[in-house]
């Protein structure tokens, strides 16, 4: 039987729909970030949704990962934590060099 808290590249290819959700403390560090960027650049800046899709294009490096059955598949449900966040900026740090 599957583990469904884990990465499973098997279940991978029955994910149907995606839903992130963020570490409260995370979470408030990307408002405050996101205001500073806002107001520096005078547009929305949306970091939830970019670390949102960058952490599903690689769901392998997210530390809490569930996967709830649905009528068609599995809906992938990833809760970023601050780790994640250090590791998916230094895998684009390192595919940069």
């Amino acid at each position: 039987m599957a583990n469904y808290k884990k990465f499973d590249p098997r279940l991978e290819s029955l994910v149907v729909e995606t839903r992130t959700v963020f570490d409260p403390e995370v979470e408030s560090e990307i408002q405050q970030f996101d205001e500073q960027l806002d107001s520096k650049s005078g547009q929305d800046v949306d970091t939830q949704q970019k670390l949102s899709s960058l952490i599903h294009s690689q769901p392998q490096l997210a530390t809490q990962i569930f996967y709830e059955r649905a009528h068609t598949g599995f809906t992938r449900e990833i809760t970023v934590t601050r780790e994640d966040v250090e590791r998916l900026f230094t895998e684009i740090a390192s595919a940069w060099r």
